[in-house]
């Protein structure tokens, strides 16, 4: 029996500490993980679960190798099933494809050597063809927090088996996104490092001119700890590259889209006001927010799937395909037979070449010293929604994200809040190659900024304090951040004081009254007291009555103040008021 209750997050920082104390032993968390993985069993996390068995061999390793020494001693990890473990089968999600690695992938054999204990592989979309998680003969990996949900893919089941606490951490790969979007949708941290920096050697070609391997953690400063113990040149690697453990810094600017973000799917509308509420948070950060065109993103983007990329998918897996009729899953089939069609001729994958280097040389220019920041995902569906629409929700899924590794941009997501509950909200931020330590520092102050304000009272809004008036200032000095535009319950008067400057009153009738409009805002509850000593009579804070029957923390007015001030209720809105600034 343990010495002490392991918590349902694995993290590094706590299991070190707990090995230290000698208050629990690698043995006893590994056989946790495994009762973790057997009650978990219908999610679909893995293809080859934890045993004992076959983590005793890694257990025993760990009296050969000091602890202080090897700053992973005893942590589990999980890794994708297209990345090679020794002795293991690599299935990439497809049996028939199977082998078994007499050695192992080269990140996997640094981690090993840092003390790091593998416990099993993981799920994904077959051969890292997708980023939804349901297209594997193995099962669909449920969402770790809302089964019915997507988990997002390819690497569905390394997200999911950190999520559900049968992991510290885990490899995935990224081509389009797969190392970011199911860190989006279980709550995690996604890094992606720069093309080359962590070696591809032993891992399933996808596109391997643009595969990376990935980490996800509960936190920046695991993943990049992960970073550290892999990072490195790989002589054997013809992909790999000399890339520095990055620095966290500053950037001098956070390019954001300019244009409306749009976003797909049953909760399109949550994932806009949870983006408005990020783009908030980042304004809050000591970096200048400059507002850039798109668009070539974009375009660039679409060359992942409608250019020649997916003729390089083909000419690695092709010859597979062919001699094995029916037994790869059907979508995955059919998005890597479009690499076969004849338009992916050499003069058309020169054309390609062609303007993605300009869109790299454009890229080059707008993220000198800066990063850019976008949601992590276009949006989520129900398994179900995708099972029926399987191309199209993978579309929009990459909506943000393929873009990246055509451009030589290393990139880290990161959560932004949830856009309801059990719906976390992730946003991703940018960087040239070159220069990953920005998209470090940017992150970690973001990060650390959010738990800051991350404890908020909902505010209503409907005079001075709006937007584009005199005192909405006010609201940014004490951390307040816009959330979205709403309206009262048909109950109010609304009165405009004889104050100078004017200044509006809210006055809750017992009958009659109208619809005002106004703003909700999210203010720090550490700011919320010295904020209410701010607020002159008749005016105060009390609950106001939206039009959906919820109540919310709001400027109200007490009844007396109607005598002497003049009735502006038709008006509906202070920005309708004469004179009203």
């Amino acid at each position: 029996m343990s010495k002490m209750e392991i918590p349902f997050k694995l993290t590094l920082s706590w299991l070190r500490e707990a090995y230290r104390s000698h208050q629990l032993t690698p043995e006893e968390v590994m056989e946790e993980i495994v009762k973790r993985s057997q009650r978990d069993e219908e999610m679909n996390i893995w293809i080859t679960p934890p045993k004992m068995e076959k983590i005793h061999p890694y257990l025993e390793r760990l009296s050969e190798i000091n602890f202080d020494s090897s700053p992973l001693w005893g942590i589990p990890f999980a890794i994708k099933d297209n990345i090679d473990l020794a002795n293991v089968p690599t299935t990439a999600g497809c049996e028939e494809f199977s082998y078994t690695p007499a050695e192992h992938s080269t990140v996997v054999e640094r981690l090993i050597e840092a003390g790091a204990i593998p416990v099993g592989k993981t799920n994904l979309d077959q051969f890292a063809t997708g980023l939804v998680g349901t297209r594997s003969p193995f099962g669909e990996t449920h969402n770790s927090l809302r089964p019915e949900l997507i988990s997002g893919g390819s690497s569905s089941g390394s997200a999911v088996s950190v999520a559900r606490g049968q992991a510290v951490f885990s490899l995935g790969t990224d081509t389009a996104g797969s190392g970011r979007v199911p860190a989006a949708l279980n709550d995690l941290v996604g890094l992606k490092p720069s093309l080359g920096a962590w070696p591809t050697k032993g891992v399933v070609p996808a596109c391997v001119s643009l595969d990376c391997v990935t980490v996800f953690s509960h936190s920046l400063d695991e993943a990049y700890q992960v970073d550290a113990v892999v990072r490195g040149f790989d002589q054997q690697d013809p992909w790999s590259r000399e890339m520095p453990i990055p620095f966290a810094k500053l950037p001098k600017k956070i390019c954001l889209p300019k244009d409306t973000i749009p976003f797909y799917g049953p909760y399109a509308s949550e994932y806009q006001l949870a983006w408005n509420k990020a783009v908030e948070q980042l304004k809050q950060l000591p970096i200048t927010i400059e507002y850039i065109d798109y668009e070539f993103f974009r375009e660039a983007a679409a060359i992942l799937y409608d250019g020649p990329f997916v003729a390089e998918r083909w000419a690695d897996l092709g010859e597979f395909i062919r001699n094995h009729p029916d037994v790869t899953f059907p979508v995955t089939e059919k998005v890597l037979r479009s690499g076969d069609l004849p338009k992916y001729n050499a003069t058309f994958v020169f054309h390609s070449l062609h303007k993605l280097q300009e869109f790299k040389r454009r890229a080059q220019i707008l993220l000198k010293d800066a990063v850019l920041v976008t949601p992590t995902v276009g949006g989520t569906w129900t398994r179900d929604q995708v099972r029926k629409d399987p191309i199209k929700t993978n579309s929009d899924m990459g909506l943000y994200t393929n873009h990246c590794n055509l451009l030589d941009l290393s990139a880290i997501a990161v959560q932004a809040g949830e856009a309801e509950k059990n719906l976390p909200f992730g946003i991703t931020f940018f960087a040239l190659s070159h220069e990953e330590g920005l998209i470090a520092g940017a992150a970690e102050v973001f990060v650390r900024n959010n738990k800051e304000i991350k404890k908020t009272i909902p505010i209503a809004v409907c005079g001075l304090h709006m937007r584009g008036f005199s005192l909405e200032k006010q609201m940014l000095e004490f951390g307040a951040f816009f959330v979205r535009e709403d309206v009262t319950a048909e109950k109010y008067q609304f009165i405009k004081l004889p104050s100078e400057p004017a200044k509006p009153g809210l006055i809750k009738k017992k009958s009659g009254g109208n619809a005002i409009e106004l703003e909700i805002w999210e203010m720090p509850v550490s700011s919320f007291g010295e904020f209410l000593t701010l607020i002159p009579s008749p005016l105060g804070i009390g609950k106001v009555e939206l039009q959906d029957g919820t109540e919310v923390s709001g400027f109200i007015c007490e009844g007396y103040a109607a005598e002497d001030a003049e009735d502006i209720s038709d008006s509906r809105s202070w920005r309708k008021v004469p004179l009203n600034i």
